[in-house]
């Protein structure tokens, strides 16, 4: 049995016991056909699953940029005999915490640069490493493989446009740019470079996400009706001198969290067919969306993805329901915390894991058998992101976070504050 099913203490068991099941369906292979008609494996969650398969297989995305992505043609063979040379745009928070610490650690990639206008502090942190004053120079640079630009978002389309256009292989912090048609730019300009591009969407990698995927993926709540998903914080003062609390574009709890909540359920579910939005400023003195609802509409199932900055008391990271059972999954991928609470921050393979009084709720039925109990979080890794992008540029694997997928993304985003705007439903078109 996986170790990713566990059960809770049963009925009449001793106290603090836990046993493995024998059911569900051990996590890592597909369902048997019987499997499949048990767990309820009927048309709607065979349509889901459809559209997952056709959203991360790049089907109807752009299929000549898919192609260059999954073959491999073209790509510098000499990148697998040494490390990617790695410049970082950025020492800010991101960079400090998301990105460095998993690029260092990664024997796939070594850091050489660091763009810093007016310190050196990243030289301390990474001692070796060199500091160039612009992104400029950062390109200018022959032995520089791969920039990763972690700078304000409305940098986010000059400076990737600009290292593109230099030839290098480019990863940009979330969201990719500001405007959908920026993304697009960005896509086609990746397209004619023939080098990898993508967002980091290391939510993904989340340890829960990971879970709620298995849990779908093996149909155990039978044809789902309902998915519910937040990220709440609470944040009652505004962040004074922050650009995030400026009004534009690209800024707002929106672009900021909804970008992930977003991603997660269309790497999940695929396209919707139609999107509506509920956008509020609940701060005072707030002047950008600090709250969110966002509803994707996939006819028998609805996808529910929420934000709130005055949150106190969390609800549930995720719920699911079906026809057949329930997912109730608290508390938050532990991963930014860890990395938070170490100085400096490091990665280790630990950071990942879930304690165990977060694991999540299944209330299910398998073959006539009532399950209720605890599932054991599968460990979360975000430095799987980057080893995912080390073997795509290298052409031993197909680019999992595809910059195509993002432009839909970011259409979507601008669907959600245009029904804000207008309070209606909006239609997705492919």
């Amino acid at each position: 049995m996986s170790r990713a099913i566990r059960a809770a203490s049963g009925k009449g068991s001793a106290a603090g016991r836990r046993y493995r099941l024998g059911f569900p369906p051990r996590v890592g292979r597909e369902l048997s056909q019987r499997e499949r008609e048990s767990a309820g494996d009927s048309g709607p969650l065979r349509a889901l699953r459809a559209r997952a398969h056709r959203w991360n297989n790049g089907i109807g995305l752009g299929s000549a940029f898919a192609a260059i992505h999954h073959s491999g043609e073209g790509r510098e063979l000499r990148l697998k005999n040494r490390p990617i040379r790695t410049g970082i745009v950025g020492f800010g928070f991101g960079a400090r915490i998301f990105h460095a610490p998993f690029l260092a650690a990664l024997p796939e990639f070594e850091i050489t640069h660091f763009v810093q206008r007016s310190s050196s502090s990243a030289s301390d942190a990474y001692p070796g490493v060199r500091i160039v004053p612009s992104v400029e120079e950062l390109v200018s640079q022959p032995e520089v493989d791969l920039v990763v630009i972690t700078t304000p978002n409305d940098t986010h389309y000059p400076l990737a446009r600009l290292a593109l256009e230099a030839g290098k292989h480019v990863v940009v912090d979330k969201p990719m740019c500001e405007t959908a048609a920026q993304a697009q730019d960005l896509l086609h300009l990746a397209r004619a470079s023939g080098k990898v591009f993508s967002v980091f969407h290391n939510r993904r990698w989340d340890g829960d996400y990971r879970t709620v995927c298995e849990i779908v993926r093996q149909g155990l709540l039978g044809n789902l009706h309902e998915f519910e998903s937040h990220f709440d914080r609470y944040k009652l003062q505004l962040k004074a001198g922050s650009w995030k609390e400026e009004p534009g574009p690209g800024t707002g709890m929106l672009f900021d969290l909804g970008s992930h909540l977003i991603d997660q359920a269309l790497a999940l579910f695929g396209l919707p067919e139609r999107v509506f939005a509920d956008l509020r400023s609940q701060r005072l003195g707030s002047r950008i969306d600090d709250h969110f609802e966002v509803i994707l509409d996939y006819g028998a199932m609805k996808a529910t993805l929420k934000c709130g900055t005055l949150v106190r008391e969390k609800p549930p990271r995720f719920q699911l329901f079906g026809d057949l059972g329930a997912f109730v999954k608290y508390g938050m991928d532990p991963q930014e915390a860890r990395l938070l609470a170490s100085d400096p921050p490091r990665w280790n393979r630990t950071l990942g894991v879930d304690p165990e009084e977060n694991w999540g709720l299944l209330h299910t039925s398998v073959n006539q058998l009532v399950f209720k109990g605890k599932v054991e979080t599968l460990p979360g890794d975000y430095a799987g992101y980057y080893r995912n992008i080390a073997a795509a540029i290298r052409g031993d694997e197909a680019l999992l976070v595809k910059p195509e997928q993002i432009v839909t993304l970011m259409k979507v985003l601008e669907l959600a504050r245009e029904s804000n705007r207008e309070g209606r439903w909006m239609e997705m078109t492919p």
